[in-house]
């Protein structure tokens, strides 16, 4: 069965209490919106997670898109939850009011974004990609553009995708081959094909906005000679509502293992009219600040999916009835015990907690971290933001997704044969979750961005932002008579990443597959110890709440058990990577592809 309640308590205590100390301050521009209006954004968009969204997953996954003469069709019920989701003004949520949005936190955002994921992730990709798509536009397009399209498509009248794969080309997008010839005014025409396009075409909007890369007819080849253009479905009419019909065709939907009720299209573009978005032969910047933007909330629809997966494992252990508790009968009136008083399905069911709880620790941390770059007015604050999300977006990503796929599986596991058939409806979270382990930049892909690109960068500035407070709060805790050795386990972690760092850092300039070869490692081993590092501050925090709050004395509890199970059972998982990483490429890489 698919239960959600929004972990509402769980969020604020993320957003006002954990990361008060963040560094990062407070933010003149976001002052207006206190505690309470946050309490009061967070627990609405719980009532539409769990009374619109929820109710429509199964039946969206049972049903899924369908295309009809070139149009796509949503399941039944998404788009009177999308008219319904936009006239409240959620699209609209976190973009700059200039442009008609509401400016709010982007920790607020991302929590929201939370809560849509875990009741509906298909549901989630329309309006997640417009709001990526704005983000590029705004940065990156002309005046002109901005004014005709964002106001609609912050609304949430119009929607947004981003168009890079081709058929013969994934990540390497130096292979692509779609055509931009400019037409002698400030249009170009696009022609070319591309293929797993989310949201590429759906009965949602009034027109979709397509943010597509292609090659000028001079271009350079590779990378450096791809630019990035907007095309619209149909081309606005002076009036600014949609007009003709753009040369964008859907060729097919995508037949997919899950997300059903996400529309993934492949798109054709026939001499399609469009418009540069930056400098020529520069798109991958401007694309690039969509696709970190897709990354964080990729990463945040893994924890989505953990959740829930989490919540409906749980009521399914006080529910089922199965044996006897080994340490004497807790249902004596029942012919059997539920099945949460035994170990291994409490071990799971801590696994999945931590894992959601952890992520979404470092979660809100980074979020702060976008408010503070966009922000704040400090030049030093500004540059440590942005140094930490650089360092963090692959870890979010990657890390986040790994551990929401767990969850979901776990939650099949504690399910049993019941997880494993269709109408218990857990089957649907493994499915859903794993391709967020793919898109956007596939999981090794981020470990390849962390120990290629971030890491050397500015001789290793980006880890300052990460490292620094880690030591500190260390060096400030070591000494707690509660939380001693839960610090000193912190330590050991941190030092095998320092050691990581050192080793990687030493092999990979002399041997650049010796960095590859541990980049997965590496990243996992990275959002261990800051996961680490909440964990820890969340028990020393919730130590002091205890007295102070009595009547939430159960959620500190819970919390600080928590805290013990991580780094009990999760954190000793930084050992093996440490040994993995010291191992080297060799045994990698040393057997002939022909003998596999």
């Amino acid at each position: 069965m698919q239960v959600y309640e929004a972990p509402l308590r769980d969020m604020k205590f993320v957003i006002h209490e954990l990361h008060a100390d963040d560094g990062f301050g407070n933010l003149e521009a976001l002052e207006e919106f206190t505690p309470d209006l946050v309490d009061a954004v967070l627990e609405e968009a719980a009532k539409v997670a769990q009374e619109v969204l929820l109710p429509l997953n199964r039946s969206g996954d049972i049903e899924g898109c369908t295309l009809e003469n070139g149009v796509v069709r949503t399941p039944e019920g998404f788009k009177q939850a999308y008219e319904m989701f936009r006239d409240g003004g959620w699209c609209a949520l976190a973009s700059d009011p200039q442009w008609g949005g509401q400016g709010l936190p982007e920790v607020v955002n991302k929590m929201t974004e939370e809560m849509i994921c875990s009741s509906n992730l298909s549901f989630s990709l329309y309006p997640g990609l417009t709001h990526g798509g704005t983000t590029a536009i705004e940065a990156y397009a002309s005046d002109e553009l901005k004014q005709a399209y964002l106001p609609k498509m912050i609304e949430g009248t119009w929607s947004g995708t981003m168009c890079l794969t081709e058929a013969h080309c994934g990540t390497d997008l130096g292979m692509l081959r779609t055509k931009a010839v400019p037409q002698g005014d400030d249009s170009y025409k696009i022609s070319g094909g591309k293929i797993f396009i989310s949201a590429g075409e759906h009965d949602l909007t009034e027109n979709i906005i397509h943010l597509v890369l292609a090659r000028l007819p001079d271009a350079p080849p590779g990378v450096k000679g791809i630019s990035l253009f907007l095309v619209p479905k149909y081309l606005p009419k002076d009036d600014g509502t949609p007009g003709a019909a753009n040369g964008v065709s859907v060729a097919a939907i995508e037949h997919k293992m899950g997300l059903k009720a996400s529309a993934t299209c492949q798109l054709n573009f026939d001499e399609s009219v469009g418009w540069l978005v930056g400098q020529p032969n520069k798109g991958l910047e401007a694309m690039f600040t969509m696709m970190n933007t897709e990354r964080v909330s990729v990463g945040v629809q893994g924890l989505g999916i953990g959740e829930a997966a989490y919540q409906s494992a749980v009521w399914y252990a006080k529910d089922r009835l199965q044996g006897r508790s080994l340490s004497g009968v807790k249902n004596p009136d029942g012919p059997a015990d539920p099945i949460i008083v035994h170990p291994d399905v409490r071990r799971m069911l801590m696994t999945a907690r931590a894992y959601n709880e952890g992520c979404r620790a470092i979660c809100a941390w980074v979020s702060r971290a976008l408010d503070a770059e966009k922000h704040a007015t400090d030049p030093e604050v500004k540059q440590r933001a942005g140094d930490f999300i650089a360092l963090m977006t692959p870890v979010v990503k990657a890390l986040f997704t790994d551990l929401g796929f767990e969850a979901a599986n776990l939650s099949v596991q504690v399910y049993g044969g019941h997880g494993y058939i269709a109408e218990s409806g857990v089957e649907q979270y493994v499915r859903d979750a794993r391709i967020a382990m793919i898109y956007e930049g596939t999981n090794g892909i981020q470990a390849l961005d962390l120990v290629g690109r971030k890491l050397p960068a500015h001789t290793g500035r980006y880890l300052r932002s990460l490292f620094h407070p880690i030591a500190d709060f260390i060096a400030a805790h070591k000494e707690d008579e509660t939380f001693g050795k839960m610090i000193e386990g912190l330590e050991k972690a941190f030092g095998a990443l320092q050691l990581s760092t050192a080793t990687i850092a030493q092999k990979g300039m002399a041997d650049p597959e010796e960095a590859a070869a541990a980049a997965t490692d590496y990243t996992r081993l990275m959002g261990l110890v800051a996961m680490g590092y909440c964990f820890a501050k969340a028990a020393l925090l919730a130590k002091a709440r205890l007295a102070e709050a009595p009547e939430d004395a159960a959620f500190y509890k819970a919390k600080i058990t928590t805290a013990r199970f991580y780094f009990d059972r999760i954190l000793p998982q930084a050992t093996a990577a440490f040994l993995a990483i010291k191992a080297g490429k060799g045994s990698i890489m040393e057997l002939d592809a022909e003998a596999f």
